[in-house]
């Protein structure tokens, strides 16, 4: 592992319950190592894998990273209190002014992100349903990790959670005010969302549906999030 020292980092008031998943969204490894560890740039994690599986830390288990920023999880607010961020080196999705192509991670890369997690999970004695992605804690400005990011195997390996197969005879109504309430159990900020869930329902697909995140409230997504709920409450 190499050892970079980001100044991006202050003390947490507590311990750590989660960890978030991060792409970069930069060009290269390098710019975001630079970011990551420039002043100015007032952003940081705790550490950054390279597409080859080359892990670097930057700042701490124990002290509080930036990486986060506006996010809410099971009510929490100061995500970055309570939280182990991880980037991931990928340019990520286009955005205005930067082009991009949206690619897979590298099999080098996830195995490398499987054993730092599983290892950052020991440590701080994390459930795997705390492991989750900076779209889920920032739905509304953030949608990285992405779809193309393998939730589905780091579940296999005990690194968050995954929906059982969704074929059930068992019929759920669909109810966007009873999926927002339950989307809240899961974790999900729902404030403000209740006239028009399309963009929560997006970030909740684009991590447990990476299919079809079209924003669309249908049967499979509600199963898919009864099936969550059970694992989680078990």
């Amino acid at each position: 592992m190499n050892k970079f020292k980001s100044p991006n980092f202050d003390l947490r008031s507590g311990g750590v319950k989660y960890l978030i998943m991060h792409y970069t969204g930069m060009a290269s490894g390098k710019e975001a190592l630079d970011r990551l560890c420039d002043e100015d740039a007032a952003v940081s994690a705790h550490y950054l894998i390279e597409e080859n599986g080359q892990v670097y830390s930057l700042v701490d288990e124990h002290k509080r990273a930036w990486h986060a920023g506006v996010s809410i999880w099971e009510g929490h607010e100061d995500i970055n209190d309570l939280s182990i961020g991880i980037e991931i080196v990928n340019t990520g999705h286009p955005y205005p002014g930067y082009e991009s192509v949206y690619q897979e991670f590298p099999d080098l890369q996830m195995k490398a992100v499987i054993s730092l997690a599983k290892d950052i999970m020991a440590r701080h004695k994390i459930k795997p349903w705390d492991v989750i992605g900076h779209s889920d804690v920032a739905w509304r400005r953030k949608i990285d990790p992405g779809e193309l990011f393998d939730w589905k195997g780091l579940a296999l390996e005990g690194i968050g959670i995954w929906p059982d197969k969704t074929q059930s005879h068992t019929h759920f109504e669909i109810n966007s005010a009873d999926f927002l309430k339950k989307a809240k159990l899961y974790g999900y900020d729902i404030e403000g969302c209740h006239k028009s869930p399309e963009a929560l329902v997006s970030a909740f697909q684009r991590h447990f549906r990476q299919s079809n995140f079209d924003g669309a409230l249908d049967q499979e997504t509600v199963l898919i999030l009864e099936n969550l709920l059970a694992k989680k409450f078990s």
